[in-house]
């Protein structure tokens, strides 16, 4: 199945213009349309614009609350625990990192547990929120949902792709920050999903069938045989999967969020909570050192030879400027894709009498 092509702008227009029809505020629609359209422009089409119909469907079961702001339940000061009450993820988590950023500021380090967002989206970009101030962030992160995830050792999914996250700003002359984004599965859901749309099949080692074998093809996932689904397996093994449960445990446990178990999975929606660590890395009175030393390192590391099918070795964060760089005129999307978001939008225009109209009228 081939991809077609859409200008960011026209892209981004019309995500928000979805959102104004379905009832979000202008701030809220642009917010929204900012992040997704930057997380396929950087790589990431499982958390870009095709996210839009799984929104679609839980703004329909009320499971996405369009329009919230953030509650603060706790506040110690450096210490804060937010409830995002159900609200869009790409809103509501801005809202909480501009508070965790203010205290970072303030005092030096802030302490954030989000609870209750629905789907935040790229994790990465709450990283470059904190970069954009100068900050280092730290984030852990559950999903709840349906279960796509087997544990080390397990045959069946148990848990969501949970994932950890690190922001390290670094000025661009030197190469730009670093942005660690990785889910604890061996790829992200919404890759089998772009994958399993796109008639692909997905890399070696990253899916396990119903019957708990090694898999390929991405419809594990989606078609089940005998009532019973595929799952995706951790990444590095037992270290990922135990990663997987610190994120879990910390992400939402600890600050009063879902687990990730039956009695609280949605019908339709995506509900994340995340910890986050934001600190000012200038307080220690390193500064100096660390850049330098971080340049020393960074010269260091790539200066290793190269192996065979590799020209460069990347830091983290690096293939995303790449991709920007390549998408910045055209974003591709599949058709399979483009079909389900032209039936959101379909679905706006009959609840609302309001829509952007098909997407795939604009494809190239």
């Amino acid at each position: 199945m081939t991809d077609r092509t859409i200008p960011p702008d026209t892209l981004h227009r019309w995500v928000v213009d979805l959102f104004l029809a379905a009832g979000s505020s202008a701030t809220e629609a642009k917010l929204t349309a900012d992040h997704l359209v930057l997380s396929n422009l950087s790589g990431h089409d499982s958390h870009g614009v095709g996210m839009v119909p799984r929104y679609v469907k839980a703004i329909g079961a009320g499971e996405l609350v369009l329009n919230t702001d953030v509650e603060v339940v706790t506040d110690s000061g450096s210490l804060l625990v937010l409830d995002a009450h159900w609200g869009i993820g790409q809103s509501v988590t801005h809202q909480a990192m501009e508070i965790a950023i203010t205290r970072a500021k303030d005092t030096g380090v802030c302490v954030m547990g989000l609870r209750n967002s629905h789907h935040l989206g790229r994790v990465g970009h709450w990283a470059e929120q904190a970069i954009a101030e100068g900050l280092i962030s730290i984030h852990f992160t559950n999903a709840v949902s349906q279960h796509w995830v087997a544990p080390y050792g397990g045959a069946e999914a148990r848990f969501v792709t949970n994932p950890f996250t690190v922001g390290i700003p670094r000025a661009e002359a030197d190469g730009g920050p670093f942005v660690l984004d990785f889910a604890t599965s061996a790829i992200a859901q919404g890759k089998v999903r772009v994958a399993y749309n796109a008639g692909k099949q997905t890399p070696a080692g990253a899916l396990i069938d119903h019957a708990g074998k090694p898999s390929t093809d991405p419809g594990v996932l989606f078609e089940p045989v005998d009532g019973r689904t595929g799952a995706l397996t951790t990444m590095a093994a037992h270290k990922g999967y135990a990663l997987a449960m610190v994120c879990e445990l910390l992400g939402a446990a600890l600050t009063g969020g879902c687990v990730t178990i039956p009695k609280n999975q949605p019908k339709a929606g995506v509900w994340n909570n995340m910890l986050t660590i934001v600190f000012d890395p200038a307080r220690f009175g390193t500064q100096t050192a660390f850049e330098s030393s971080t340049r020393e390192f960074v010269e260091w590391v790539k200066s290793a030879r190269l192996m065979e099918g590799h020209d460069e070795i990347l830091m983290p964060g690096d293939p995303e400027r790449k991709s920007r760089k390549a998408r910045v005129l055209a974003v591709p999307i599949d058709e399979g894709t483009i079909a389900e978001m032209d039936v959101a939008a379909a679905t706006v225009l009959a609840s609302s009498g309001k829509g952007p109209g098909a997407l795939s009228a604009l494809m190239h």
